[in-house]
């Protein structure tokens, strides 16, 4: 933790930590759309892509980049989302 805070804080290098940042600021949407849309995203890759998007580089890899994909369109939805300043708040 402290290595952390010596490199954000004291070092200023802030950059790498911007897709955190973006996540962070729409906690609660990234939150529901992990529980709401996360069947909607799989189901619609596999219907545009076809049954083997996520066997690109084994069966044994598969829940990993089909969790990776779902994470980047999640992240792109945040992402458009934070450029726009819509944020949901409670």
């Amino acid at each position: 933790m402290a290595g952390f805070y010596a490199l954000m804080d004291l070092r200023g290098h802030k950059r790498w930590a911007f897709p955190l940042v973006v996540i962070g600021a729409n906690s609660i949407a990234a939150y529901c759309m992990a529980h709401l849309l996360e069947n909607f995203i799989v189901e619609n890759l596999t219907t545009h892509f076809g049954e083997n998007i996520f066997k690109i580089f084994d069966k044994a890899y598969e829940p990993l980049v089909q969790g990776a994909l779902v994470l980047l369109i999640m992240w792109v939805i945040l992402f458009w989302m934070y450029r726009r300043k819509i944020f949901l708040r409670i």
